[in-house]
C-alpha cells in the first residue's frame, strides 16, 4: 500500500461527528510527513467515501478543502461538518478536544 492509500484508509476510520488532524494521521502511520498527509487529502479521488472534510490542522481549525483554502471552500467544509454534528465558530471546531479522534 502506498502513502496516499494508507492516508485514505485511516481517514475512512474517522467516524461521523468526530474530526482528526493531519498530524494524528501522520502519527498513526509512524510518519512526520504531515504536509504530505495534507497533499494526499487535497488530491482525494474517493470523496465522500474518504471523508477528508473531517481532517483539520492541529489547532482544530479548518484548513483547506477541495484543494483550496478560499472562504467558499472552507464554508463548504463547515457545512459538511455541521451536518454530522460538528459545530464550527470562527473557522475552529467547538469543543475540539472532545471531538478529536485519535487512532
Amino acid at each position: 500500500m502506498n502513502f496516499y492509500d494508507e492516508v485514505y484508509e485511516l481517514c475512512k476510520k474517522i467516524p461521523k461527528g468526530k474530526v482528526s488532524t493531519y498530524k494524528e494521521i501522520g502519527k498513526a502511520m509512524n510518519s512526520r510527513a504531515y504536509r504530505a498527509v495534507g497533499q494526499a487529502l487535497r488530491n482525494n479521488p474517493y470523496a465522500p467515501i474518504v471523508p477528508c472534510h473531517r481532517v483539520l490542522n492541529s489547532k482544530g481549525e479548518l484548513y483547506g478543502f477541495n484543494g483550496k483554502m478560499n472562504n467558499k471552500n472552507l464554508k463548504d467544509k463547515e457545512k459538511l461538518l455541521l451536518k454530522e454534528g460538528v459545530k464550527v465558530k470562527n473557522n475552529k471546531v467547538i469543543d475540539f478536544e472532545k471531538k478529536l479522534f485519535k487512532f
